[in-house]
């Protein structure tokens, strides 16, 4: 979960009917962006690669598109062209970008303890084990993604020492699957949370894909963090959540969602900051930029999903 907001997000890939072909030469066409396109399927039933077609209108190759929102088809000369001068779309494409990076990300490297990548952050290493789902005792694994607190500063690791050989398993897990929103959205209402706000944070957050894994060990439709699915298990589910299936990774993200609602007194823009930053973060030092970001985004998704 964006606590979380840089994030390793499989690329989604979804069937969809689009007019195909080229657009005539010297005239762009407006596309409708449909649920389930990326920006990689709507230039490939187009004839285009991502590079040309995200050129053209301005954007990243790696940006996602929001069902709703208009891409520009352009024709080959204007593709080119774009390609070539690095241009700015000749429309302005209504686009929401992707999620920033997660704030207080960090890879392991050669020589790092958790102890020591612990106190290089300022807090305890009971604390980052349990972000985490780690076993305070173990050893790392040198390329671990780990989530640190929010505006958590970290040094440069310690003399290089031998590697680290294994890492600690956690829950949940990423396992194949995608769920569409009205399957995010009925368990999220189950949760006493809005299905749209549910279905924008899951977009936000994995695009859908159960198999989304973060550079900050977020997890999942929704990207929930070891810690947190542990809590939530043990403090709002009520049953045993699967930590193998898509349905469950909602439900406990709903649920935590549903308790950052009340937290924030019903301020749902509130609570998705909340589900970004960390509640504490957040009250402690307000939005951070990259979190206003991800609220705004979130917003705009919203309507795309009935909200």
């Amino acid at each position: 979960m964006r606590l979380s907001r840089s994030y390793l997000v499989l690329a989604l890939f979804v069937s969809t009917t689009i007019a195909a072909g080229a657009p005539c030469a010297g005239a762009a066409v407006p596309h409708t962006v449909q649920p389930g396109e990326t920006l990689w399927s709507i230039a490939a039933a187009n004839n285009f690669t991502t590079h040309s077609l995200a050129a053209y209108n301005g954007l990243s190759d790696d940006a996602q598109v929001v069902a709703g929102s208009t891409i520009q088809i352009p024709a080959e000369s204007e593709a080119a062209a774009a390609l070539g001068q690095a241009a700015t779309p000749a429309s302005a494409a209504q686009t929401t970008t992707a999620a920033p990076p997660p704030a207080g990300g960090y890879t392991v490297q050669p020589g790092d303890t958790l102890s020591a990548i612990a106190a290089r952050s300022g807090v305890t290493v009971g604390q980052l084990a349990w972000m985490n789902g780690l076993d305070p005792s173990a050893l790392l694994l040198v390329g671990t993604g780990l989530k640190l607190p929010t505006q958590a500063q970290i040094a440069a690791p310690a003399e290089p020492q031998p590697a680290p050989v294994t890492l600690p398993d956690a829950e949940p897990n990423a396992t194949p699957g995608r769920l569409s929103s009205a399957q995010i959205g009925q368990v999220a209402s189950q949760h006493g949370v809005s299905p749209s706000l549910a279905a924008a944070v899951a977009w936000q957050e994995s695009g859908f894909n159960n198999g989304a894994i973060s550079s900050a060990n977020a997890r999942g439709v929704m990207q929930v963090l070891p810690g947190t699915w542990e809590w939530v298990q043990q403090n709002l589910a009520g049953r045993a959540l699967d930590p193998n299936s898509a349905l469950d990774n909602v439900s406990a993200g709903s649920l935590y969602l549903s308790q950052l609602v009340r937290d924030a007194g019903g301020d749902e823009s509130l609570a998705a900051a909340y589900y970004y930053q960390g509640e504490g973060s957040v009250r402690a030092v307000g939005m951070l930029p990259e979190t206003q970001t991800y609220v705004a985004n979130v917003k705009a998704l919203r309507s795309r999903f009935g909200g």
